[in-house]
């Protein structure tokens, strides 16, 4: 095998984030009057501002939420905002993303969640929604968030693995992708949603879904 392990993002790269995020605010009553994408947009630029300084993941969700109030052109009260919160291990993976794991474990791949939230809401996502991993790393545990590098520093350390042997999967190039790349580990880009490459990423492998990356691993080892 080309790498020994492989170390994943969670939401967006296994769990569909986009689906958790726009159905969740809908059952907490949050209506809105924008575009499901637009919305998105929203929602994210909201998050990056809470994560600059590090707070429990929950925080971060009702907070960014509560945020959106503006842009929706409603009041989000708490009720809402903790509802949304607790959604998170209710968010479903997508169609790939259980077989892949499954298949990589059976490659002999030590599998590595880094994820940017509380451990008690990862290790419930990882319950419901049956993925099979080997550990992870929770911003919780590094008291941070990616971009910045602790959580591919504790996996290291926690693992011994030497940098040339990690392949790290995700889907956002500003949390995953970039920060990576720094590091000297390589990178897959799972571009689900056919996005333009940003100039300045230069992952190892650009691929439409896991899949897809399965094959590419299978082939080269």
């Amino acid at each position: 095998m080309k790498f020994r392990y492989l170390t994943f993002d969670c939401y967006g790269t296994l769990v569909d984030w986009r689906r958790g995020i726009t159905e969740s605010l809908e059952a907490a009553g949050v209506a809105t009057r924008l575009r499901p994408s637009r919305l998105l947009e929203a929602y994210v630029a909201a998050e990056k501002q809470q994560e600059r300084v590090y707070q429990k993941y929950r925080n971060v969700l009702s907070k960014s939420v509560t945020a959106l109030s503006g842009e929706v052109g409603i009041k989000i009260g708490r009720k809402a905002a903790d509802e949304f919160a607790s959604s998170v291990p209710n968010w479903p993976a997508f169609p790939d993303s259980r077989s892949f794991l499954k298949r990589m474990g059976e490659a002999g791949y030590t599998r590595y969640i880094l994820s940017n939230v509380d451990t008690d809401i990862l290790e419930e996502t990882i319950r419901r929604s049956r993925l099979e991993v080997d550990g992870y790393v929770t911003a919780e545990e590094v008291r941070s968030y990616k971009p910045e590098r602790r959580h591919w520093l504790r996996f290291i350390e926690k693992t011994g693995a030497e940098r040339k042997d990690v392949l790290h999967v995700a889907q956002s190039v500003f949390h995953d992708i970039l920060p990576t790349e720094r590091l000297g580990i390589a990178s897959a880009w799972v571009n689900r949603y056919r996005e333009a490459i940003p100039a300045d990423a230069r992952p190892l492998y650009i691929v439409d879904s896991l899949k897809s990356l399965a094959g590419i691993l299978q082939e080269e080892a």
